[in-house]
């Protein structure tokens, strides 16, 4: 069993955990902003630039290209290279993509570097979860991802809030916007310095004083605050998997062998219906409203009040998944989502529409905060940001086709033909979830590594060890 995890699962909520869950939180809340402003951008642009349908939605998509690759990669460089240096890197990069972005002049040229700056974006949003849940114990770890993942809403909030009052200013308004978007993330940044890389992924690397250390500066910071920390408990679980050093590719091939091969594709199937409803709504809800008969400007205020429902949809989840586990309360959640597509679907007025957005938002970001609690749970620490990264990447799938779906079915089917197909593809990832999910509340990393993958020394725990 291992020592780093038997004193961090001892460890209570404190400062510390508090700072980090700000630090990660925040780099969520700048990757939702850059995900949702391109919906306030699209309307002008798309005006400015005299673009179809299909180019918009094309226009709309390539952020999510570069989400893909940067999310697939910051997975496997996470595992092989460590969690803080990928997330340093990979928010770097997109900050200074995203501000040389502002300044282009045509929609090819924006397109590319939205695609390019989604890479950071993408690696920055991959990592966060796998690296800090590793700090956790599991008398909170659901809760605090859950509240993690929250900071999303907040960042599709401020999005709306940019859209409507910087945007419309005036015909260069959607270029300050993107200049506003990238200049906080150098104060994240210089933040970030302090963090720690994970004690957990060094000891797999064989790192064994460096993890004591950054363990016992942990335990003294929260000493300091006048917490007396109760004695170090053995925590049950495989140390069989300890200082693995798995090969650069090695490792996106363990995650299809038994046994994990089961939970790839349940996170998998999970992320690419989850990304796919959220942004087929969240990128296209402003312009559909325009469409629908609003003004730009009605639009983006009733965009606002749709966005934020997210707040209580990520917080309440973030509750429930402590409560009721993590997959009862995902699996709760898409069936409100389906719900709520299916109002939309048949919605007619102006009013019903926006209840029915709210009721959506609400409900798919609740989806969206179970996600980012189980998935990096199920999945064993060597291979926790490869399985991450993995899942994300493969969910952008769904992120870059959905926009230009939804531009081509629009115009043919209306409100029924987007939100009947977003209903049928939530009910997909609910019975994956159902069906192939694993429980993973009430233990810890080591514990859930241990009960569903490595049930003995010989058979699957050897199996996820071996490949090289």
């Amino acid at each position: 069993m291992s020592p780093i995890a038997a004193r961090l699962e001892r460890l209570p909520f404190s400062r510390f955990h508090f700072k980090l869950l700000i630090m990660g939180g925040l780099g969520f809340m700048f990757e939702a902003i850059d995900a949702a402003i391109i919906a306030f951008i699209l309307p002008v642009v798309r005006t400015k630039w005299h673009l179809t349908s299909f180019e918009t939605g094309l226009l709309g998509s390539s952020t999510y290209v570069g989400f893909l690759v940067g999310a697939l990669f910051a997975g496997l460089l996470g595992d092989r290279f460590g969690r803080r240096v990928v997330m340093m890197w990979a928010l770097t990069f997109f900050c200074v993509l995203t501000f040389v972005n502002a300044f282009v002049n045509d929609w090819h040229t924006f397109a590319l570097l939205r695609a390019i700056a989604g890479i950071g974006m993408g690696a920055e949003g991959a990592i966060i979860a796998p690296f800090l849940v590793e700090f956790v114990s599991n008398r909170y770890r659901g809760a605090f991802t859950g509240a993690l993942a929250g900071f999303f809403s907040f960042g599709f909030v401020a999005a709306a809030l940019i859209g409507y009052f910087v945007i419309p200013l005036n015909p260069e308004g959607w270029r300050i916007a993107l200049v506003i978007v990238s200049l906080p993330v150098i104060v994240l940044l210089w933040w970030r310095r302090s963090l720690h890389e994970s004690p957990r992924w060094l000891e797999t690397r064989g790192r064994h004083e460096e993890a004591a250390a950054v363990v016992t500066d942990i335990e003294r910071q929260i000493e300091r605050s006048g917490v007396t920390l109760p004695p170090v408990v053995p925590v049950a679980g495989d140390a069989t998997l300890h200082e693995y050093s798995g090969s650069f590719f090695g490792n996106l091939k363990l995650l299809w062998k038994p046994p994990l091969a089961k939970t790839t594709l349940m996170t998998w199937c999970l992320w690419l219906s989850v990304t796919f409803c959220s942004y087929a709504f969240f990128v296209w809800i402003p312009g559909l409203l325009v469409q629908h008969g609003m003004t730009i400007t009605k639009s983006f205020s009733v965009s606002i009040a749709i966005y934020l429902a997210q707040i209580p949809g990520y917080y309440s989840s973030a509750y429930f998944c402590e409560k009721l586990g993590r997959k009862t309360t995902i699996v709760t959640y898409m069936g409100l989502a389906c719900a709520s597509g299916i109002w939309l679907a048949f919605a007619g007025s102006d009013l019903t529409i926006v209840l029915a957005s709210i009721a959506m938002s609400f409900s798919m970001n609740g989806v969206n905060a179970g996600e980012y609690a189980y998935t990096p749970e199920v999945f064993p620490t060597h291979l926790r940001a490869t399985g991450m990264g993995t899942a994300s990447a493969f969910g952008r799938i769904g992120a870059i086709c959905s926009p230009m779906l939804v531009g081509y079915v629009y115009p043919i089917w209306g409100f029924a033909g987007v939100f009947g197909m977003t209903t049928v593809i939530l009910l997909v990832g609910a019975l994956a979830v159902l069906i192939l999910g694993v429980s993973t509340s009430g233990k810890t990393l080591e514990q859930i590594t241990a009960d569903e993958y490595s049930l003995a020394d010989d058979l699957p725990g050897a199996s996820l060890k071996t490949a090289k």
